[in-house]
C-alpha cells in the first residue's frame, strides 16, 4: 500500500517543521505528500514563503506530490490562468481536480501530468465522459475527500461501493485518516475520509483501508507524531491485500507462537461461526497440541483457536470466532483479537490472506 503525509504550506507551524517531517516520512519509506491550493484559512504571505523549500524538500526525496486545486488556485500561485506545465515545473507530480474543470479540461491535463479525480463524488457518467473526450486514463486515479467535521465522514459502503467503481475503470484509489496527535485547525477534530476513523488510531485505520482494498492512504492532518508515521510506514510494509489483526496471546506455548506467525488464507468455502485458516493443520510439523482446560470457556467473538488433539484430524486448524459459541474441551483459546479490531474480521472474504500481529 502506498503510504503519504499531508503539508499544507500557510496554514501554520514553521518552515522547518514542515521539511523536517518531509524528511522523517522519507527516512521511514513514505514516499507521497498531499497538499492544497484552496484552503480558505491559508495565510496567502505564509503560502508564498513556505512553498518552494516544501516542494524543493519532496523533490530531493522523490515524492509523489498531489497538490489539491480549484480554478482560484491560479491566483493564489500568481498565474494569469491555470497552466499543469508550470504547476509540474514547481515539482508537483499530480493535481486533484475537484469542482470547477469540465471533463475537457480534465482530458487535456491527463496528457501532460498525473490527474486526480474526486473519489467520493465521481459518477460512472463521469468516467463515461473523461474516455469519450480522450482522457488518457492510465494518468488518472481517484482520492476521497477528508471531511474535517464531526459526523460528515462517509459511510463505509458509500466508500465501498465508489471506490470499487472507479477501480472497475482501471484507477487506483486512495483515501485519508486522522492523527490523534497533531490534528489541523481550524476545528482540529481530525481529516479522516470515514466518519468511523476519526477516533482510530493510524494504525488501524490505515489497515482497515487496505482491508477494503484501497491502494493508498494519507494521514490528512498535517502535525503526525513520530509513533503516528511509523504505524503508517508498517501498514505500506505490509503484503498487498492482507488484512492483519493485532492480538494478545492467552497461551505462551512454544507451539502457538510458532503457528499463529504464518500468513494464513481463509478457506474459499465460509463457515457461519468461524473463519477458518485453510492449511493450517500442515504446518504442526509433527507436534501434538494437548488439550488446555485452564483456558476451558464459551468461546467469543474475536477469539483465535486452535484444534487440540482431541478432535482427531482437525487438530491444528486455526480459526477465528465470530459469534458466541458454546465451551469446547477440543479447541484451545490461544489468543484474543483487541476489541477495538474485531471489525476487521468482518474484512476476512473467502480467499482473503490474513495474518497476527500478537501482543505478547
Amino acid at each position: 500500500m502506498d503510504t503519504g503525509i499531508s503539508i499544507y504550506p500557510g496554514l501554520g507551524g514553521s518552515i522547518t517543521e514542515k521539511t523536517d517531517r518531509i524528511d522523517a516520512a522519507s527516512a521511514l519509506g513514505i514516499r507521497r505528500l498531499f497538499t492544497s491550493f484552496h484552503i480558505p484559512e491559508t495565510d496567502a504571505s505564509a503560502f508564498h514563503k513556505e512553498l518552494d523549500a516544501v516542494l524543493s524538500t519532496a523533490r530531493s526525496h522523490g515524492f509523489d506530490v498531489v497538490a489539491d486545486i480549484s480554478p482560484a488556485s491560479a491566483a493564489l500561485l500568481g498565474m494569469d490562468r491555470f497552466e499543469p506545465v508550470k504547476l509540474a515545473n514547481l515539482g508537483i507530480t499530480t493535481i486533484r481536480i475537484d469542482d470547477g474543470f469540465d471533463a475537457e479540461k480534465i482530458a487535456l491535463y491527463s496528457q501532460v501530468i498525473q490527474v486526480q479525480l474526486n473519489a467520493s463524488t465521481l459518477t460512472e457518467d463521469n468516467l463515461k465522459d473523461l474516455q469519450k473526450r480522450g482522457a488518457r486514463m492510465e494518468a488518472l486515479d481517484g482520492l476521497h475527500n477528508f471531511y474535517p467535521r464531526p459526523h460528515t465522514g462517509l459511510d463505509r459502503t458509500y466508500v465501498i461501493e465508489q471506490t470499487k467503481r472507479l477501480q472497475d475503470y482501471g484507477l487506483s484509489v486512495c483515501a485519508f485518516v486522522a492523527s490523534s496527535k497533531g490534528r489541523r485547525g481550524p476545528l482540529s477534530e481530525g481529516l479522516p475520509t470515514l466518519e468511523e476513523h476519526r477516533r482510530l488510531s493510524v494504525s488501524l485505520a490505515a489497515r482497515h483501508l487496505a482491508a477494503l482494498g484501497l491502494q493508498s492512504v494519507f494521514i490528512g492532518d498535517d502535525r503526525p507524531s513520530m509513533e503516528e508515521l511509523h504505524q503508517l510506514a508498517r501498514v505500506g510494509q505490509e503484503e498487498t491485500g492482507v488484512v492483519v489483526l493485532k492480538a494478545r496471546l492467552l497461551i505462551r506455548e512454544p507451539y502457538v507462537q510458532d503457528l499463529l506467525s504464518h500468513t494464513f488464507t481463509s478457506r474459499p468455502d465460509p463457515s457461519r461461526d468461524v473463519v477458518r485458516a485453510g492449511s493450517s493443520r500442515s504446518l504442526l510439523d509433527g507436534r501434538i497440541i494437548e488439550p488446555d482446560s485452564a483456558g476451558f470457556r464459551s468461546l467469543r467473538r474475536g477469539d483465535i483457536t486452535i484444534d487440540n488433539a482431541d478432535f482427531l484430524r482437525y487438530m491444528g486448524e486455526v480459526q477465528i470466532v465470530k459469534r458466541e459459541l458454546e465451551p469446547e474441551a477440543r479447541t484451545n483459546i490461544a489468543a484474543k483479537i483487541l476489541p477495538e479490531e474485531e471489525f476487521l474480521i468482518d474484512t476476512i472474504t473467502p480467499g482473503r490472506k490474513f495474518r497476527f500481529e500478537l501482543i505478547r
